[in-house]
């Protein structure tokens, strides 16, 4: 990293007395040091702004799940007793059990709307604010990318700022943090130019390792300066990983370590590996660390992933599917018969969809809005509005099949690219929405030129387009060769579409393949990865679309009325939490 870079932020470092703060050296007025989010709303109830509406009911019991903050109650009470009746506006401050009441912090690289890539970013928007309704007191912890739009940077407060000893020669790093209240969750961001000034989270290794390093020590050091214990720290992929490993080493001698630590795996091919000497450099974690069963891996490489699997408590998957497949050599990513060591604390929770933002009644970007009540009619005047924005031969009586994807070998494109001459016909049309490999991009481009009217590749990448095309589209295509969880499936049941997908990972737990002599199921499936077979599954839903319509509408009303929310996966988190404390 420059150096000139690193005397610029440490010039705006607080005095000398905390800059130096091994994280638990926090020398910080006593004041500016208990940062604790609940105080945000400190002020009358009738708080102005939507960031401060955070609970009252976290408010009273925060003392649970940080103690050193009990010297406040005397104050807090009081403030809080006179308006408690004219308060109702808190509503989503009462859990929505009544189990006991647990603190969270998450930690991960990206969280919606602030920066998102993939499915990661859902999550961590989705579960913490899931938790809140199942009596957590959730904060979010985030790097303080450039990129996070202004609209959200305008908003965060300062909370504070310290140093901290990062390498392995001692080598200190300017850490800020900024935080952001929304929906009763906290979200704090890790401030530091010289880290995070880039345009985009992930650009290569040679810088992301310094940089997720960094980010892991700096999050944990930011919980022990705030004075924020959490009872649980859970923490998501490899840019996360090395929070377990700190906790159990250079900061097993802080209050921090009381905490029980979660991973959470949701794509097992990145997994953060280089050279162990730049590893060790830049996270100053101790020799010993370093052998074959934490984060040595091939000899001369680190592993970071492997790492956080071996010092976290607990390690969860998106599915209880992808949690068996990992384990296997097939989808173990060279790290199958470790996860098999630790398959005792190894578990699946499939993810769920925020319905405030899928929720085909009240969603904007639909024309035409509908519940299960009046799907069958509403389903085809959408269809024919996405055919009109499309430029597709215009016929509610015409099969239209949506694949809305990242344009790469994981999600089956080769199979598709291989028989799409065989699924166009007269009867039915393709829709295709995603960017990714130049390959694929071209080759979408081609058969929409080659079958005009017939089929349409939106090489772009376009939410609201989606949502319209979840809405319009008859059934959704997800045949990847592995799949952690999938959302794409779950928006599509969500919106009546039905979801023809390969039973791995995720796909496999959330669609049940139907059945013609019950007529049960949800969706059509195939199972090993062959073009061929997803060439039949294809062809069994056209048979029942065309021929058994009334199956078909039975299945569309089916699906919309299956609970695919984040509530039950986040009453199995919440279970997980409580066992481990």
């Amino acid at each position: 990293m420059p150096t000139d870079k690193t005397e610029k932020t440490t010039a705006h470092k607080k005095p000398a007395a905390e800059a130096k703060a091994e994280p638990v050296k926090k020398a910080k007025a006593p004041g500016e040091a208990k940062a604790e989010p609940a105080r945000k709303a400190k002020a009358p109830a009738g708080a102005k702004a939507a960031a401060e509406k955070t609970p009252k009911a976290v408010k009273a019991k925060k003392t649970e799940s940080a103690p050193d903050t009990a010297a406040e109650s005397p104050v807090e009470v009081p403030v809080e007793a006179a308006p408690v009746e004219a308060a109702p506006v808190d509503e989503i401050s009462l859990p929505a059990d009544d189990t006991p009441r647990r603190s969270v912090a998450f930690i991960g690289s990206e969280c919606y709307p602030f920066v998102k890539t993939g499915g990661l970013g859902d999550v961590m928007y989705a579960l913490p604010k899931a938790l809140v309704k199942h009596n957590c007191d959730v904060k979010v912890i985030l790097p303080r990318y450039r990129c996070i739009p202004w609209e959200y940077q305008q908003k965060m407060v300062y909370r504070g700022a310290f140093g901290m000893d990062l390498c392995a020669d001692g080598r200190s790093y300017y850490v800020g943090i900024m935080e952001y209240v929304w929906d009763g969750v906290v979200y704090d961001f890790i401030d530091n130019e010289e880290f995070f000034n880039s345009g985009n989270p992930y650009t290569n290794l040679v810088d992301d390792i310094p940089k997720y390093c960094y980010f892991a020590k700096a999050a944990l050091a930011a919980l022990n300066y705030m004075d924020w214990i959490p009872d649980i720290i859970h923490c998501h992929d490899w840019q996360a990983a090395l929070v377990p490993v700190y906790l159990r080493t250079l900061f097993e001698n802080t209050k921090l370590s009381r905490a029980r630590t979660i991973l959470t795996i949701h794509n097992l091919k990145f997994q953060g590996v280089y050279n162990i000497p730049t590893i060790k450099y830049w996270s100053g974690l101790p020799d010993y660390v370093f052998n074959k069963d934490a984060l040595t891996v091939n000899w001369v490489d680190a592993n970071m992933l492997k790492g956080g699997l071996t010092y976290a408590n607990a390690i969860t998957t998106v599915s209880p599917t992808y949690a068996w497949e990992i384990q296997t050599p097939a989808y173990g990513e060279n790290l199958d018969a470790h996860l098999r060591y630790h398959a005792g604390k190894l578990r699946g929770i499939v993810n769920g969809i925020d319905y405030d933002i899928w929720n085909p009644l009240t969603d904007k970007s639909v024309p035409h809005n509908y519940s299960a009540a009046d799907v069958l009619e509403r389903k085809k005047a959408n269809k024919r509005a996405l055919q009109e924005e499309l430029g597709l031969q215009v016929d509610d009586g015409k099969l239209v099949i949506g694949l809305i994807s990242r344009l790469t070998d994981q999600k089956g494109l080769d199979l598709v690219n291989a028989i799409m001459p065989q699924i166009v016909d007269d009867y039915t049309q393709v829709v295709i929405l995603g960017t990714g490999d130049a390959m694929y991009e071209d080759s979408f481009r081609y058969y929409e030129n080659a079958y005009k009217g017939t089929v349409c590749s939106c090489i772009l990448y376009d939410e609201a387009r989606s949502h319209r095309i979840y809405a319009g589209a008859d059934a959704l295509l997800v045949p990847s060769r592995f799949e952690p969880c999938g959302l794409t499936q779950l928006n599509a049941m969500r919106y009546g579409t039905v979801p023809i997908v390969r039973e791995t990972g995720g796909l496999k737990d959330t669609v049940e393949p139907y059945n013609m002599f019950t007529n049960t199921g949800n969706g059509f499936t195939f199972d090993r990865y062959d073009a061929g077979l997803l060439l039949d599954a294809i062809n069994r839903a056209k048979t029942l679309y065309f021929e058994n319509r009334w199956c078909w509408d039975e299945m569309v009303r089916r699906d919309m009325d299956k609970d695919v929310s984040w509530d039950s996966s986040a009453a199995q988190y919440k279970e997980l939490y409580l066992q481990l404390t």
